[in-house]
């Protein structure tokens, strides 16, 4: 009798009752209670799904549902694979091997799983309402289907399922992988992981972009090269006195440190640049502007040409590759653009490029005729460097609530030479970035 149930004291019959009306039980109840809802979940009645595609089911074997525990919007309720008839961002049913090949042959070009359950399989149930949500989250982008072994038995021998949960993925119509167990962090990984292989995001989402959301240290080109090699390109003019203290200057800073490196004297040098640029030929003038180039990196050379009068240096040496246009030099042009880019380790020099009237138009016009050079490629990405100390330069203005310094037409014009310039590169992804 007591193994009947008849007899069994009240104090036993109603423990469950007991602890759950305790406060400790009440903490565990919503536990309980969301652990459970997997298995006590009725399916969807038939009048929630239409009647054309109710009709459509029973005659191939195949049943969809949304999960009673998951909220869909009224939009993806109704959504239809145009090509299959079948509803996506749910669960498909499959009680015979025709409705599992049409949902299989609906997902040929994309991706589908299969989930072998059965009614005597409690671990399968664990894993309902994962499943469901990853049917959601995938949408038309996969395929998810269930079976019950219980009442498939023809599609249980087909696919030699010898345990349950079973689950098998599909890409591109062949069999991509099958794995057993209630794992739902392994069910998760490897649905998400066959949908990303079977829709691979754009190339473009793999690149680590800069952005504009806070403020940004400029890009500076602060390699040294070989300066004995440099400086022999100069001919005669490398014995001059100003390179001599040049060079002195870069190599003690490069050793040394910045601070036990006292500045030249930098009047002599810039009057120095200034004769070359006037006196040298434009195909020997480039180790002029890359010495220049290399001492830029130091605030103070930046901040002294910040503070001369007319900045006729910066001035002269800007305007050249583009007074010599189409036929400026290779070497010229690359090195007048990483000198450009290393004006901007000072934010005083940096504000007045492209608030004065007379360097900021020299500025972009090397910036959007380099962009547009479709024979050199690191010339390209030089200038997008550029174009980014720029950009960076005026957006700081705007995180710090202050009027830009490039005027709207001059934004529009640099905006429209960079997306022509992405628009046309295929060779350089440095370039792109």
């Amino acid at each position: 009798m007591f193994m009947l149930g008849k007899g069994i004291p009240n104090r036993i019959t109603s423990l469950p009752g007991t602890v759950l009306n305790t406060p400790f039980g009440q903490l565990l109840k919503p536990q309980l209670d969301n652990a459970m809802r997997g298995i006590t979940q009725a399916p969807v009645a038939p009048a929630a799904i239409p009647p054309q595609q109710r009709q459509i089911n029973a005659s191939n074997g195949v049943s969809s549902s949304h999960p009673p525990s998951r909220e869909t919007n009224a939009s993806q309720r109704n959504s239809v694979n145009a090509a299959s008839g079948f509803p996506t961002g749910q669960v498909h049913y499959a009680a015979t091997l025709k409705g599992l090949d049409l949902l299989l042959n609906s997902a040929k070009s994309s991706c589908a799983v299969i989930f072998f359950t059965s009614a005597t399989c409690p671990p399968c149930k664990l894993v309902y309402p994962a499943y469901d949500e990853l049917a959601a989250e995938a949408g038309a982008k996969a395929v998810l289907i269930k079976i019950d072994l219980s009442e498939a038995y023809e599609i249980g021998s087909k696919y030699q399922v010898r345990a349950t949960p079973t689950f098998m993925s599909f890409l591109n119509g062949k069999k991509e992988n099958e794995w057993v167990g209630a794992s739902e962090g392994q069910l998760r990984g490897n649905v998400r992981m066959l949908i990303q292989m079977a829709h691979p995001p754009h190339p473009h989402t793999n690149l680590r972009l800069r952005t504009f959301q806070r403020h940004h240290k400029a890009y500076l080109y602060t390699k040294i090269p070989p300066l004995e090699k440099l400086i022999a390109k100069m001919g005669p003019g490398g014995s001059d006195s100003a390179v001599t203290a040049l060079k002195d200057f870069i190599c003690t800073r490069q050793v040394s440190g910045a601070s036990d490196a006292p500045l030249p004297a930098l009047p002599a040098i810039m009057a120095f640049v200034l004769g070359s640029v006037d006196a040298t030929p434009p195909d020997s003038l480039f180790p002029v502007i890359d010495l220049l180039r290399c001492t830029l990196v130091d605030q103070r050379v930046s901040g002294y040409l910040a503070a001369e009068k007319s900045h006729s240096t910066i001035r002269k040496v800007l305007a050249k590759p583009t007074s010599l246009d189409p036929n400026c030099p290779y070497s010229l042009r690359i090195v007048t653009l990483q000198l450009a880019c290393n004006l901007f380790s000072s934010p005083l020099l940096a504000h007045q490029l492209l608030e004065d009237q007379d360097l900021s138009p020299l500025l972009i016009q090397l910036v959007t005729s380099s962009l547009l050079d479709t024979t050199h490629a690191p010339i390209r990405v030089a200038a997008a460097s550029l174009a980014f100390d720029i950009a960076a330069t005026n957006h700081a203005r705007r995180l710090d609530d202050e009027e830009d310094l490039l005027s709207e037409a001059t934004q529009v014009e640099l905006m429209a030479s960079l997306l022509e310039a992405l628009s046309i590169e295929s060779e350089s992804k440095d370039a792109v970035r």
